[in-house]
């Protein structure tokens, strides 16, 4: 008869006493470490803490959602760091989408048969991935300083395009405040129009034919936001909704949220660890789990009880915060379809030029200004490069029979690129370009070199005003350690759906 080894020789015991040993040595340690920190900053007579993010700022930003000090908005530490986020978020999206565009069309360019196309994107490609980045950041910046000072016909386009030493300024599109009845609006026709693409789909399914699912789905989605656009104004009334939602929101008991909180972090638990059991079952039940499987379903529990207790009993201001932004949240919306009775949803206004003492550019038109410009330019140049081998590679890993067959059948070869190779090409190109954001959402940090008030240039100023340097970079990780895993938590999805599913 087979007897179970005692505790201290079986295996599996073992291994969950050394990853767990491991990690409460590395927790240990950095408590230690912070503990050393703050003694050491206790000795200069520096308070350790995040209690100066309330204080005041006491300095200018270059730009943001704010840079001065007004009666209507304290400019506090915390502000201040949140306006460097935004800035950074700002330049790492369009960055992202700019160089994704420029790099799928330079890839797609390196393999075409025209010459001049061919070798244009060589050149491309072998000049500016050779070339570091804060070399052409400053490129950038040396070459939009030296532009003409900024003037009343200041061109190429006077009206419509600004372009001088004060920055780049171009026609903006913003959204008025009948866009959220507008979206509203677009809600109540999108429900019809999901019964309509179902049965057409059902119909084609069941009798074949081209039951034009895609041109009924255009034309019903062009004639709803013409709809939609005139009559917004009925939505108005959700106005009053949502205010009420607000204030009965503001009116629940923080302890019964702080329980729901709790309950919903013990609920997520335990919904990771039945999926994992589900996951390993078999015809006549569950599959021996192994020691991996026995780790994450103790590690989870254990994670999630200490959440629990953190959020229910020693940190019930993460509940505070989350109440009066919730609250906030209706409350915006509230006054949005209050205020936005009778307008349109979407307005435009042309870049005009403030006339006094000096000539600036007004904030009518969208502007970037000469540091924005010269980090987004060197940002988007220099990681299309990257993303233009990314792509050129994942083109060639599809089979050339793909491509032959869709000639075989009559596409065109921009319609074999789009609807044969490209698609199949991403399932090779995700993971890759999936690193290619997070370079740029990093490589942002260069912005400081510029002097652009992005994150690592804000905290750089907060620091050397009340030495809270220790706390400043704390900010720094857990901000772009935040950014880095929503990346990829959307890149992993993506890539998730454009898996072949094995049957």
């Amino acid at each position: 008869m087979h007897q179970r080894p005692p505790i201290w020789r079986n295996v599996a015991v073992l291994k969950w006493l050394a990853q767990f040993a491991v990690l409460f040595t590395v927790l240990g340690l950095f408590w230690l470490l912070a503990s050393e920190a703050q003694e050491n900053l206790q000795r200069r007579g520096i308070p350790a803490g995040y209690n100066w993010l309330s204080g005041p700022a006491n300095f200018q930003l270059g730009e943001g959602i704010q840079t001065v000090d007004s009666p209507e908005r304290r400019l506090t530490m915390s502000r201040a760091l949140w306006v460097g986020m935004v800035n950074t978020l700002r330049v790492a999206a369009i960055g992202i989408v700019l160089s994704t565009i420029l790099g799928v069309f330079i890839g797609v360019s390196r393999l075409s048969k025209n010459f001049i196309a061919n070798r244009f994107a060589s050149a491309f490609v072998e000049t500016m991935r050779n070339i570091p980045l804060l070399v052409q950041i400053l490129f950038w910046f040396v070459i939009l300083g030296s532009l003409a000072p900024l003037a009343a016909d200041s061109g190429p386009i006077p009206g419509w395009l600004i372009v001088s030493q004060k920055g780049i300024s171009i026609p903006r599109v913003f959204l008025a405040d009948g866009f959220y009845q507008f979206v509203a609006m677009l809600v109540v026709f999108a429900v019809p129009l999901w019964f309509i693409r179902r049965t057409l789909k059902r119909r084609q399914d069941d009798l074949g034919g081209n039951q034009r699912v895609t041109s009924t789905t255009v034309a019903y989605l062009s004639v709803s936001t013409l709809v939609a656009w005139f009559l917004n104004p009925v939505m108005g009334f959700l106005g009053g909704v949502l205010d009420s939602v607000a204030t009965a929101w503001n009116a629940i008991p923080a302890q019964i949220i702080r329980g729901l909180f709790g309950v919903l972090i013990i609920w997520f638990a335990g919904a990771r660890i039945r999926s994992l059991l589900n996951s390993r079952r078999t015809p006549v039940g569950f599959a021996k789990l192994t020691d991996n499987d026995w780790f994450q379903m103790l590690f989870t529990a254990f994670a999630a009880g200490v959440a629990a207790l953190v959020v229910v009993r020693f940190r019930p201001g993460i509940t505070t915060w989350f109440v009066e932004s919730v609250g906030n949240f209706w409350s915006f919306l509230g006054a949005k379809f209050g205020d936005g009775r009778g307008a349109q949803p979407i307005d435009a206004m042309l870049p005009t030029l403030t006339e006094g003492r000096f000539i600036n550019i007004s904030n009518t038109g969208l502007t970037m200004s000469v540091f924005f410009a010269s980090l987004l330019f060197g940002l988007v140049f220099y990681t299309s490069s990257y993303i233009a081998e990314v792509v050129r590679g994942g083109i060639l890993a599809v089979p050339r029979g793909q491509s032959e067959a869709a000639l075989a059948l009559g596409f065109t070869r921009g319609q074999m690129l789009r609807k044969v190779v490209l698609p199949q090409a991403f399932r090779v190109i995700m993971p890759p370009l999936g690193n290619q954001y997070l370079n740029i959402t990093k490589n942002t940090s260069l912005g400081i070199a510029v002097g652009f008030s992005e994150i690592v240039q804000v905290g750089q100023t907060v620091y050397n005003k009340n030495s809270q340097t220790l706390a400043v970079f704390s900010i720094y990780i857990a901000f772009f350690l935040l950014c880095s895993l929503s990346i990829s938590a959307v890149v992993n999805t993506i890539n998730r759906r454009l898996a072949i599913v094995e049957r």
